[in-house]
């Protein structure tokens, strides 16, 4: 037994009563008869003023009995139970129970605090494995990614001379069968320098483990030169696609006088690329023209590769069939602040949309992230950086994401403004995929220019 409980069980086990329990305030007030003794009169004639005297100094050193003005516990206990504990074994008590509330009661700043679990086992296995968040999902039968990712990592679907027997065979529940996927790339003929850079991590980092093919996508057609240098930096199919000209030309319902202020405008204040046409174009065509381009029919997946973009990590599964099997809509690697300039209808045009389509927008969409408190819930300019971005084209042909991106394109904000495609895909996603479809490939080293994203 430690030497609290021992002090505790003497305390009320004890038959002596408190030595202090009878003593009166008026006692322990009181001064020595001596002091009392050099105030007195002498005898004979005194005067009733200093009689008075006397006692008002009496009456100051002997205090009447008063109840105590100070807190104490034994106040707000019954008298019966006074009458039979003291004040200190009272007092003993209400430290006890003080502690035990506050070893018991959690403090106030967790009480709403989401707890994420990671779970990390001993020794890890899997060296991607506490990269991989797990939250506790509510849907019934929900794919398990971090489940997935434990089963299937290793290059498990590396592609393989028994590979291609046995891709016809399902494993684990999972269709075996590869996906229809594709890496894409929109870029210029004098680009390629920057392409085959990228083009070599990525092939060495994951591409070469599983042969998904290439879809360049160019305003004009590419050079023998370009063709011949990509096509030998892999060992996978590649396809050279040309932009339709009315996907990459000024829509008829454009005030070009408008426009071109616009462009005079952006580039005087210091709007990035805010001058140039071409970029216009760029910013609508991966908003809402890529995955309606004849060649891309043909696949259901697609990676977006920038030209001058670093991979810096090791890619042990094949990211395409993670997104298929756990039913995830789109998967990004960083988030970024846009410059607001560029886009400053953006939010208003979007909550018109809202307005006007609320059955579009997905009864679990969280759009709270992307919302400043502040700033009477205006949009707070964070968004995907969509140079990285795998999403399933399926989601981005549907009736909501065609609807958004139609009400935006005849409004005029690709030039007029200069609406990016990174802020709407980033809405587009928060408002029609609920959060369970969204995945942060935290696992994958990337930079493309300033923004860099390294695993931990």
């Amino acid at each position: 037994m430690g030497f609290l409980e021992t002090s505790v069980l003497k305390l009320f086990t004890s038959s002596t009563k408190d030595v202090y329990y009878d003593k009166s305030p008026k006692l322990l007030a009181t001064p020595r008869q001596a002091s009392v003794s050099k105030l007195s009169l002498p005898s004979g004639d005194s005067s009733s003023s200093s009689a008075s005297s006397l006692s008002s100094s009496s009456t100051f050193w002997i205090s009447p009995r008063t109840t105590p003005t100070c807190w104490s516990p034994s106040r707000y206990v019954p008298l019966s139970i006074r009458s039979t504990v003291s004040k200190r074994q009272i007092a003993v008590l209400f430290c006890l129970f003080l502690a035990l509330v506050v070893w018991v009661v959690p403090p106030p700043g967790l009480w709403r605090r989401r707890i994420v679990h990671i779970t990390v086992t001993e020794p890890v296995a899997n060296p991607y494995q506490a990269l991989r968040p797990t939250s506790p999902t509510t849907r019934r039968n929900a794919p398990d990614p971090q489940h997935w990712l434990e089963q299937n990592s290793r290059n498990k679907f590396a592609v393989t001379s028994e590979s291609k027997i046995v891709n016809s065979i399902s494993r684990l529940g999972h269709v075996s069968i590869k996906p229809r996927a594709a890496l894409i790339s929109l870029v210029r003929n004098s680009e390629l320098p920057g392409l085959i850079q990228s083009m070599r991590q990525l092939e060495y980092q994951w591409n070469r483990k599983y042969q998904y093919p290439w879809v360049f996508f160019n305003d004009e057609p590419f050079s023998d030169k370009f063709k011949l240098a990509t096509q030998n930096l892999t060992s996978a199919q590649c396809y050279y696609e040309v932009v339709p000209r009315d996907h990459w030309s000024l829509p008829d319902w454009i005030d070009e006088g408008r426009f071109m202020n616009s462009l005079e405008y952006l580039g005087a204040i210091g709007v990035g690329k805010g001058w140039m046409i071409s970029y216009r174009h760029m910013c609508r065509w991966n908003s809402g023209f890529f995955y309606r381009h004849p060649r891309l029919q043909d696949f259901d997946w697609y990676w977006r590769v920038e030209p001058d973009v670093h991979f810096f990590c090791d890619i042990d599964y094949d990211v395409f069939r993670f997104m298929r099997d756990n039913s995830m809509k789109y998967g990004f690697n960083m988030n970024i602040l846009d410059d607001a300039r560029s886009f400053p209808s953006l939010w208003s045009r979007t909550r018109s949309f809202i307005n006007a389509h609320p059955e579009l927008v997905h009864p679990e969409a969280d759009l709270d992230w992307l919302l400043d408190p502040h700033n009477s819930g205006d949009y707070n300019n964070c968004q995907f950086f969509s140079n990285f971005e795998v999403g399933d084209l399926n989601y981005f042909r549907g009736k909501a994401n065609e609807k958004y991106f139609d009400w935006l394109d005849k409004g005029g904000g690709f030039y007029y403004e200069r609406f990016g495609d990174a802020p709407i895909h980033t809405l587009s996603v928060a408002m029609f995929v609920p959060k369970s479809e969204i995945w942060f490939f935290r696992d994958i080293g990337y930079q493309h220019d300033i923004n860099r994203y390294t695993p931990n």
